[in-house]
């Protein structure tokens, strides 16, 4: 699968899907961000290089000033919303998140959220557009159960869907009864978003002490901190990488820090089998 090599340490990469494309395990979410660009610049410095936006989010702009004459460099995901979803509007959208972010073709373009109004077939063809234009390389969606994303596919034709993006982590573990087996199958790459509760560690952990002093327990063993055995954790499973959001120059160090090793399989089997109440 690969690995970047840093002054700090090692961020291992896994396949996107069936493209041939690596990406690094940890990458970094912008929803929220301040527009700072030490953060991504920071990420790209420890190589988490994989940084995801979207036209909701408010956060493109920012992101294209922190790319700016690294964006080659960068493997930039964004997403279109389900309101511009109709095929002209999806490829307004795309042009204007083109021109936000100040590059030439999205690395991964995603649709947001499942539509209930407009047919999945129309918003793909669109999609399809984007990729035969070169304005797009890869597709993927976000929030899709797997009745949605088959669907997807099957809009799609031989262009193949790439990735999921969905809720994933130690305490939201919803996708491992039907999505992420599916994923697996298929050569969809999972996003696990909000891996760290949206940095609510302490809040998620309330009330359950079994699982607070099972992870406290595995950190000890490991000399991690929290958030580095939550997200070693999230990316353990070969279909999985995750990208935390933070505006902090040293949660970014702290979170990259969760690649380059890997929980035992008891430390594993532990954490997922605690009843945390």
């Amino acid at each position: 699968m690969g690995r970047i090599m840093t002054e700090e340490g090692t961020m291992e990469m896994k396949p996107l899907g069936p493209t041939g494309v690596t990406l690094p395990e940890i990458g970094l979410g912008t929803w929220r961000h301040n527009g700072s660009p030490e953060v991504i610049r920071r990420a790209l410095e420890l190589g988490a290089l994989f940084i995801d936006t979207a036209e909701s989010y408010k956060t493109e702009t920012g992101v294209g000033n922190a790319i700016r004459g690294n964006s080659h460099k960068y493997f930039i995901g964004t997403k279109v919303s389900p309101g511009h979803f109709r095929h002209k509007d999806v490829l307004n959208a795309a042009d204007a998140s083109l021109k936000k972010l100040g590059v030439d073709q999205i690395d991964l373009y995603q649709l947001h959220w499942p539509s209930l109004r407009i047919p999945i077939a129309e918003t793909m063809g669109a999609m399809k557009e984007l990729v035969q234009a070169g304005k797009v390389r890869f597709l993927g969606v976000s929030n899709f159960s797997v009745e949605q994303t088959e669907s997807a596919q099957e809009a799609l034709g031989a262009t193949p869907l790439v990735s999921n993006q969905v809720l994933y982590s130690l305490f939201d573990r919803e996708i491992e009864k039907e999505l992420l087996p599916y994923c697996a199958e298929h050569q969809i790459t999972v996003i696990a978003y909000s891996p760290l509760a949206q940095g609510k560690i302490d809040h998620a952990l309330r009330n359950r002490p079994k699982l607070t002093a099972v992870l406290d327990s595995v950190c000890a063993k490991t000399g991690k901190t929290r958030a580095q055995v939550l997200l070693n954790w999230c990316v353990r499973h070969p279909s999985v990488v995750t990208i935390p959001q933070t505006n902090k120059v040293e949660r970014v160090d702290e979170n990259c820090a969760a690649s380059g090793w890997r929980l035992t399989q008891e430390q594993y089997d532990v954490l997922s089998e605690t009843d945390g109440f």
